[in-house]
C-alpha cells in the first residue's frame, strides 16, 4: 500500500484497524488478505442496513440507469421529492406537522453548523448551549457546539449514572443537571439568552451515554419557557439505531430542530436539517454548500428509510439490543475492569476501567478509564475477526454499532468474539497495562 508515503501520519481508523476492505455484504467485510470480519463499526453508524444492501443498490442503480443528473445543487427533482416524502413519513407526527427541511453540505458537522446559523438568525442571538462529552463533528461551527474553539458555546453537565457529574446518578443526578441548566439561563437574564441548545439523545463518541428521558423532557420545558430552540442531534442515533426511529421519541420530546446525517443517506454522504417552520427565514443568498443535492444519496436514503420503516427494524433493534446488553452485563459481573455496560438499541458501549489506578481507592467515584486496555481489547477483537470502535473519556469505551439487519445468529457471533477478546485480555493483562 502506498498510503503511508502519500498521506500524513495521523490518528485515523486505518491506524487502529489495519484492514484493507475489498468486498462487503451486510455485516461482513472481506479484506485483501482473504480474512472475513464482522463489522460493528458500520461506517460510524452510517450503514443502517449494513454493506451493499440490495434495496440500496437497486435504488442507486435506478438513478444511474435513468440518465438523471447526479449533481443539481438544490434544484427540485423527483428523487428529492421521493426522499422528502419518505423522511416526513418517519418523523414524529407532532414535529412533521409544522416542519420544513433544508439540505446543506454532506456531513453531519455541516448540518450542525447549518442548524446553528438557522437559530442564530431566527433569534437574533449568538450564544449556544451544549453538553460535556458532546461530539457534533469537525468543522468550526460543529466544533463550537462540541465546546471547542468558540467562546459563545457554553458547556453544561450531561447526566449519566456511572460518571455522574454530581456524584449521585439516577433521577436525582438528572434533576440536578436540569436545575444547573435552568440556573445558568436564569443567571444570564433575558438579554443574554442563547440562540439554541444542542443535545444528543444518546452521546455516541462521548461513550454511548443515553440521556435520561425525564431529563430530556425537563430540557424541553426549560427551553420552551424561554423561547430557546431545542436542537436534537440525531446524526448517529437516527433511523432506528436506538430502538425508536428517532431517539427523541423515547422521551416524547418534540424538538424545534433535528440534525440528520449518516444513516439518512443510506451509506452515501447526505445531511439534512429539519426545523420548525417559523424558524426558517428563507433569506436570499443563504449558502449551504455546493454538494447538497446528491441524487444518489437521496435515492439510497429514501430506500433505507422505507426499508427500516416497513420492516420495523427499530423495534428489532430494541429487542436485540436488550438481549445483547443482558449478556454483556452478565459477563461484566465477574470482571472488575468492566466499569459499566450501557446503551440503547444497537448502540452499545463497554467502559473499561483500572480498579487499582491512581486515585481509585481514595475516590468515592468510579475507577479511572483504561484506554490502553480498551485498545488491547479492540486489537484482540480484530484478531478474532470482529471490528469494534472506541470512544468515551480517554477512548476507554469499546463501542458496538452493528447494522439493524443483524440476525440472532450474527448477534451471538459478535458477542462470542467480543466476550472471548475481553476475557482473554482481562485475564492476561499486567497491572500496568490499564494505566497511563
Amino acid at each position: 500500500m502506498r498510503r503511508p508515503l502519500r498521506e500524513p501520519v495521523a490518528r485515523t481508523y486505518a491506524s487502529s484497524l489495519p484492514v484493507v476492505p475489498v468486498r462487503a455484504r451486510g455485516l461482513t467485510i472481506e479484506g485483501a488478505d482473504g480474512r472475513r470480519y464482522l463489522d460493528c463499526l458500520s461506517g460510524g453508524g452510517s450503514l443502517a442496513l449494513g454493506h451493499n444492501h440490495p434495496v440500496v443498490l437497486e435504488a442507486i442503480g435506478k438513478v444511474l440507469d435513468s440518465g438523471a443528473p447526479l449533481h443539481v445543487m438544490d434544484l427540485a427533482t423527483p428523487v428529492e421529492d421521493a426522499f422528502v416524502a419518505e423522511l416526513f413519513a418517519t418523523l414524529p407526527p407532532a414535529f412533521a406537522a409544522r416542519a420544513r427541511v433544508r439540505f446543506c453540505g454532506p456531513t453531519g458537522a455541516d448540518a450542525v453548523a447549518a442548524a446553528q446559523k438557522l437559530v442564530r438568525r431566527a433569534t437574533g442571538r449568538s450564544g449556544l448551549l451544549t453538553f460535556t462529552g458532546a461530539d457534533h463533528g469537525a468543522p468550526e461551527g460543529a466544533r463550537a457546539a462540541s465546546g471547542a474553539g468558540d467562546a459563545r458555546a457554553t458547556r453544561l453537565p450531561y447526566p449519566q449514572d456511572y460518571r455522574c457529574p454530581f456524584g449521585v446518578g439516577g433521577p436525582e443526578g438528572a434533576e440536578l443537571a436540569a436545575r444547573w441548566t435552568e440556573s445558568v439561563l436564569d443567571d444570564a437574564g433575558p438579554g443574554a439568552l442563547p440562540a439554541g441548545l444542542v443535545v444528543e439523545p444518546v452521546q455516541g463518541e462521548g461513550g454511548v451515554i443515553p440521556a435520561p428521558d425525564a431529563w430530556l423532557r425537563r430540557l424541553r420545558e426549560i427551553t420552551e419557557a424561554r423561547a430557546i430552540p431545542l436542537i436534537a442531534d440525531e446524526v448517529q442515533t437516527g433511523v432506528g439505531r436506538t430502538g425508536a426511529f428517532w431517539a427523541v421519541e423515547h422521551s416524547g420530546v418534540v424538538p424545534d430542530v433535528m440534525v440528520l446525517s449518516k444513516a439518512v443517506g443510506g451509506s452515501l454522504p447526505l445531511a439534512v436539517v429539519v426545523h420548525r417552520e417559523d424558524l426558517g427565514t428563507g433569506e436570499p443568498g443563504a449558502r449551504a454548500g455546493a454538494f447538497r443535492g446528491n441524487q444518489l444519496a437521496m435515492a439510497a436514503g429514501a430506500a433505507t428509510l422505507a426499508h427500516v420503516r416497513r420492516h420495523r427494524l427499530a423495534e428489532r433493534a430494541a429487542a436485540l439490543g436488550t438481549r445483547m446488553l443482558a449478556r454483556l452485563r452478565a459477563l461484566a459481573a465477574d470482571q472488575p475492569q468492566i466499569g459499566e455496560v450501557r446503551g440503547r438499541g444497537l448502540m452499545i458501549g463497554v467502559e473499561l476501567v483500572d480498579p487499582d489506578g491512581a486515585g481509585a481507592a481514595a475516590s468515592a467515584g468510579p475507577p479511572p478509564p483504561a484506554p490502553r486496555l480498551a485498545a488491547a481489547v479492540q486489537r484482540a477483537c480484530l484478531d478474532r475477526g470482529l471490528i469494534v470502535d472506541l470512544g468515551g473519556r480517554r477512548s476507554g469505551v469499546v463501542r458496538l454499532l452493528p447494522p439493524l439487519t443483524l440476525t440472532d445468529d450474527q448477534a451471538d457471533a459478535v458477542l462470542d468474539r467480543l466476550s472471548e477478546a475481553l476475557t482473554c485480555v482481562l485475564a492476561s493483562q499486567r497491572p500496568e497495562l490499564a494505566r497511563q
